[in-house]
This record gives C-alpha cells, sequence and structure tokens, in this order.
C-alpha cells in the first residue's frame, strides 16, 4: 500500500468533504499539523467538526481556519489563545463542546481503542454533567463520557519509516499519538522519513498500522507567547 505522498495537497485529496469531523494534533503550537491545517485551508471544506485541545491562535495553527469560517463547532479543553474564536462563540457563530483536558485526552484513547462510553468523577456536579448519565460506583458519582472517533486525524510527527511507525518528540508527544488512532483515515506529516528497519522498535510510539498517509513537511513551529528575561544593567 503506498503511504508517501508529495505534500499536503496530494496527501488530503480525496479523503476532505464537508460537514466531515477532524481531529487535529497538538497542544498550543507544539506538534500542530502545520501543513495539513493550511492544506484543508486551501481544499475549501467547510462545515467542519473540530477535536483539538485548542483552537490555535490568530492567523496560524487553525485560527486559520477559524478566519476563514471553515469551523463549525470546536470540541475542545481550552481555547483561551485566540480572540477570532472567543468572538465567533460569543456572536452564536461556532458551537463549543468543552471538555476538561484529562476527558478529551480520554475520550480520543477511547475512540481510538474501541471504547465506546467510559465513566469519570472528573465534572460531576458541573455544567460538564448536565444532561449526561451519572452513576455511582463505590458510594462515589461518575458521569458518562463517550469516546470520540474522527473521519480524518491530522497528525504531526517528528520521524517516520516508509511504512508509516512513528516516532515524536518531548512535548510533540501529547494528542497526536491517540489521534493517530482515533481516525477512519489518518495522515501524518513528519520531518523525515527514514528507510523501513532503520527505527529502533522499542521507540516507536505509534505503530504504521494507523497511518494512511505520509508526507515530509517544512514547519514553522511559531512558539505560543515568547517571553524574554530582562537583564539587569551592569
Amino acid at each position: 500500500m503506498r503511504k508517501i505522498y508529495a505534500d499536503a495537497t496530494a496527501a488530503l485529496e480525496g479523503v476532505t468533504f464537508d460537514g466531515m469531523t477532524v481531529m487535529s494534533g497538538g497542544f498550543g503550537l507544539c506538534g500542530i499539523p502545520e501543513n495539513l491545517i493550511a492544506g484543508l485551508k486551501a481544499s475549501g471544506v467547510k462545515d467542519l467538526t473540530v477535536i483539538s485541545n485548542n483552537a490555535g491562535v490568530d492567523g496560524f495553527g487553525l485560527g486559520q481556519l477559524l478566519e476563514t469560517k471553515q469551523i463549525a463547532k470546536m470540541i475542545s479543553s481550552y481555547v483561551g489563545e485566540n480572540k477570532e474564536f472567543e468572538r465567533q462563540y460569543l456572536a452564536g457563530e461556532l458551537q463549543l463542546e468543552f471538555n476538561p483536558q484529562g476527558t478529551l485526552a480520554e475520550r480520543i484513547r477511547a475512540g481510538g481503542a474501541g471504547i465506546p462510553a467510559f465513566f469519570t468523577a472528573t465534572g460531576v456536579g458541573t455544567l460538564v454533567a448536565e444532561g449526561k448519565e451519572v452513576r455511582t460506583f463505590d458510594g462515589r458519582d461518575y458521569v458518562m463520557e463517550t469516546g470520540l472517533v474522527a473521519d480524518l486525524s491530522i497528525v504531526k510527527a517528528w520521524k517516520a519509516d516508509e511504512r508509516g511507525n512513528l516516532m515524536f518528540r518531548k512535548t510533540a508527544r501529547n494528542f497526536n499519538p491517540m489521534m493517530a488512532t482515533a481516525g477512519k483515515v489518518c495522515i501524518v506529516e513528519v520531518e523525515e522519513i527514514v528507510p523501513t528497519g532503520s527505527l529502533d522498535p522499542d521507540h516507536i510510539h505509534t505503530p504504521g498500522i494507523y497511518v494512511d498517509r505520509l508526507f515530509v513537511g517544512a514547519f514553522e513551529k511559531r512558539i505560543e507567547q515568547r517571553t524574554v528575561r530582562q537583564h539587569a544593567e551592569a
């Protein structure tokens, strides 16, 4: 099966459609699939439901898709870095399904593992639990959360071999590995593709069986908030 493509445009061909659900990896601007997000913007696909920890920043990451109003709904944990996100949500232009961060991570992991639902104590007695089933186990209440599965997972990895076995670096190993398992189609952008057999099997984070398409991207790697320490004058 051919997995390696020339770029994001080629990798997305024949996969996107209006109204689809997309999982987008990364945390803040760390480990986000920059090229694939730009590819989705260029494709013009609209009415997207996007599952992502956050929505990038204004003008970069998923913020680009918000600016073009290609996203209809976000399923997220943290949305505090994007003024356009705030504006659209408060104006009723964008739907939001808000999740505690650990719950979001577990919903994605559960979806990838074929687990339709699970119970967690997080959110019991709050707005998070409204309309959801609550059960008591060993004297403690737990709210039922459902697993998440997407039509497409877009993932950023550090290195891959030709069969799509993936390695992630540091903080980029956040939502990316679990999202790779929870998409009906998984497309991955990497910094380097090496020959099959080059990667130590013990260092592979995501097996290639989850990866459908793969390409080498060019990365800007912006810093979300840059703080520079002021040196005291001598």
